[in-house]
Order: structure tokens, then C-alpha cells, then sequence
């Protein structure tokens, strides 16, 4: 009896499996990006929160709302670790978390671009003050991370 199977799939079986790197750009190519993707989250809003700490640290916590993003790195990061453990948590739990991290980041940056607006000379003294107030693209790289939990999720499982 003759098989239904066609020439590509046979070729398919056949071929070896990738490693290494080369799985990894398969992946990548073809979408399955999920676990690796959560993984970065994950390591990301840690080493994020950490700076922020050290830097509104600096700035001694003068408005309460920087406590925010330090609390949120932690809960990115279980997010993310959930998302690399489970499907069901990378569907749920990890695009929470992220959504709840850009919008915090977009809030900081209207924080900053008040902050400095509000030292003296205002934004008539643009570059001194973007220098030497508060970061100006600092929170828009805490949305990258939010980002990449929100992509996460909706990439497809690496088998």
C-alpha cells in the first residue's frame, strides 16, 4: 500500500533536530518565543527594580509614588517565572503584571518631564535640567519590560 504521506513530511521526520542556537532562531522565527521571552521578563523587571531602588534611593523616595516601580519589578519578575512555568500563567498572570508595569512607566515619565519643569529655569533651561533633574527616557525603559511580558504573551510555547 502506497503512503499518503507526502515527500516534505518524510524530509521533515528525517531531518535532525536543532540545537543550541540554531533551535533557538527556529524559534524565533517561527513564533515559539514564549518561555525564553517570560524568562527575560522576569530577569529584567529584577535588575530594572534594582536600579530604580538605587536611584529614587538618591533622590531619598521624596514623592511617595516612586515606591511604585520598585514594587512592581518583584511582581514582574513572579510573573514572569509563572509564565516560564505554566501556559496558563504566560496567558494571565504575566500580561497583568505587564500592563500594570507600562502603565507605570508611562506615569513616570510624565513624573520626570514635571520634575523637570518644576526646577528652576523650567524647561527654558531644557538641557541643564534634563542633566541634572530626573531622567527623562529612565521610565520609558521600565515599559520595555512590560513590553516584552505582554509580547510573551501572545507568542506561541516553545515545544
Amino acid at each position: 500500500m502506497k503512503s499518503l504521506r507526502s515527500p516534505l513530511s518524510k524530509a521533515a521526520e528525517q531531518a535532525p533536530v536543532p540545537r543550541g542556537i540554531q533551535r533557538l532562531v527556529r524559534d524565533v522565527e517561527t513564533g515559539r518565543f514564549e518561555r525564553t521571552l517570560s524568562g527575560l521578563t522576569a530577569a529584567g523587571a529584577l535588575v530594572t527594580a534594582a536600579e530604580i531602588y538605587l536611584e529614587h534611593d538618591r533622590a531619598s523616595f521624596g514623592n511617595p509614588w516612586m515606591w511604585v516601580p520598585v514594587a512592581l519589578g518583584p511582581v514582574g519578575a513572579a510573573a514572569g517565572i509563572a509564565g516560564v512555568a505554566s501556559a496558563r500563567m504566560a496567558h494571565t498572570a504575566l500580561p497583568l503584571a505587564s500592563l500594570a508595569i507600562i502603565a507605570n512607566g508611562l506615569q513616570g515619565t510624565y513624573l520626570h518631564v514635571r520634575g523637570i519643569a518644576q526646577r528652576p529655569g523650567g524647561f527654558k533651561e531644557f538641557r541643564y535640567n534634563a542633566e541634572m533633574g530626573p531622567p527623562l527616557f529612565a521610565p520609558l525603559l521600565v515599559t520595555l519590560v512590560g513590553g516584552m511580558g505582554l509580547l510573551a504573551s501572545v507568542l506561541r510555547r516553545e515545544q
